[in-house]
């Protein structure tokens, strides 16, 4: 049998919903290549300029913040 759906916040949602039996496997097979979404800039838009509180100079030495390397 074959269902159709969409994938909606990384889940796949079948339309209609469907009463599948608890661990039924299933098999995935997408009819349209997803976008990527545009550009980093696209993608992040909701998030960019967001971080508040954070050093003058994080931009370049993130490494060391998060990881603990040497500071340039």
């Amino acid at each position: 049998m074959t269902y159709r759906g969409h994938v909606k916040k990384g889940v796949i949602v079948l339309d209609p919903p469907a009463q599948l039996p608890e661990g039924a496997e299933v098999e995935v097979r997408a009819t349209e290549t997803a976008s990527s979404g545009g550009t980093w800039a696209e993608v992040f838009h909701d998030v960019i300029g967001q971080a508040e509180g954070l050093p003058s100079d994080s931009s370049v030495n993130h490494d060391p913040y998060l990881y603990g390397a040497s500071k340039k």
